[in-house]
């Protein structure tokens, strides 16, 4: 049995009706720049996420980025963020003007260690990123304490994390703002690339928006200079009409996980998701830790399971930042993970039939 990775295709035929449906109007309507599907988006996604603004943009990354730029990051700020996560959260630190910190993971949740955090502060901080990593929130209450201490803003990376809450709260109702991808892969994906800022704040929502928008609210109107990063109406409706399913997914992905952890479990070598109380883990990856990580992984490629490794290099250990000249030695606990971790086949739609392959699999590997 074959058994993907991800189904986007599956997906797409299963709610077929409603893209189709979102897809015509949008060209019915010639409402393919900004206009009324983008801005139902905005105010559907910020209800969803229980925060007052919603500013679409082209892309995650951009989104990152805007947020940084609204805050006035500039050359000289320090921001700090985690050595185990996607490259775009380091990367736009350094685009938004600012040296990036890294801080090692606390060891189980593959999240931010809050105490890594307060000890990388220096009189240059300006910011934390935390990431809410593979879908599972960072100790937010820990790092809002630092940040308060320490007279920090927060900008929370949501973009794995759709609908996933710490202690009853959403994720991205935390800090100054949150950050989303909605790259085809999330939880909440496009058909393309798309992302969005949130936050409470009108003001920096307007101050975002300008800076998505050429600089300006209103067309030859700039007020300040920005860039050309705006969500285009196609793939605004798309994501509406996916959103209407959002809640049912994520909880079909939970209950799949659950899956994996009673079977997983039981495996000799295997080590499942480490959940941390008062959080929930929305599961846009389902990572396991072995020993013999690689070897695994070819083997469930040869029996027609697709895997990944997210990430295989610790960011701070990456050729982009030898200027910083770190060791794995300063990041023990990412650099360890991303040697032993491995992502398994996780959908909304995966079945019962194909969990069990892939825990058969596993276990004929250990055996």
């Amino acid at each position: 049995m074959v058994v993907p990775f991800a189904d986007l295709q599956l997906q797409y035929q299963n709610i077929k009706g409603e893209i189709d449906s979102a897809i015509a109007a949008v060209i019915r309507d010639n409402a393919f720049i900004r206009g009324p599907y983008v801005e139902r988006f905005e105010r559907e996604f910020a209800k969803a996420v229980s925060v007052e603004h919603c500013v679409s943009c082209a892309n995650g990354t951009d989104a990152l980025y805007l947020a940084m730029s609204a805050l006035k990051v500039k050359p000289g700020d320090e921001v700090i963020t985690t050595a185990h996560s996607w490259i775009s959260t380091s990367a736009m630190i350094t685009h938004a003007g600012a040296a990036v910190k890294f801080c090692d993971t606390d060891g189980s949740t593959f999240t931010i260690d809050p105490a890594a955090v307060e000890a990388a502060i220096t009189p240059r901080t300006v910011g934390i990123i935390p990431v809410h990593l593979y879908g599972q929130p960072a100790d937010m209450d820990a790092i809002m304490s630092i940040a308060k201490k320490h007279g920090l803003w927060v900008i929370e990376d949501c973009a794995q994390a759709h609908l996933a809450d710490y202690k009853g709260r959403m994720v991205g109702t935390f800090g100054d703002a949150a950050t989303y991808s909605f790259y085809p892969g999330k939880n909440l994906g496009a058909m393309g690339d798309a992302g969005a800022v949130v936050t409470g704040d009108a003001a920096f929502a307007e101050h975002v928006a300008m800076l998505a928008r050429h600089g300006g609210i209103v067309k030859h109107q700039h007020q300040i200079e920005g860039i050309n990063s705006r969500l285009d109406g196609m793939q605004a409706a798309i994501l509406s009409a996916k959103l209407r399913h959002l809640t049912g997914w994520t909880r079909a992905r939970q209950e799949a996980a659950r899956f994996y952890d009673a079977a997983l479990n039981q495996i000799e070598g295997v080590q499942v998701p480490q959940l941390a109380p008062g959080r929930s883990h929305v599961y846009h990856l389902y990572t396991i830790k072995h020993a013999k990580r690689d070897k695994l992984a070819a083997h469930l490629n040869l029996r027609g399971i697709q895997t990944a490794i997210n990430y295989p290099t610790a960011l701070p250990l990456l050729p982009a930042y030898q200027r910083l000249e770190h060791s794995p030695a300063q990041f023990p606990n990412a650099y360890g993970d991303q040697q032993s971790i491995l992502s398994l086949p996780m959908f909304a739609d995966i079945t019962t039939l194909q969990q069990q392959e892939v825990v058969r699999a596993v276990r004929e590997f250990s055996a």
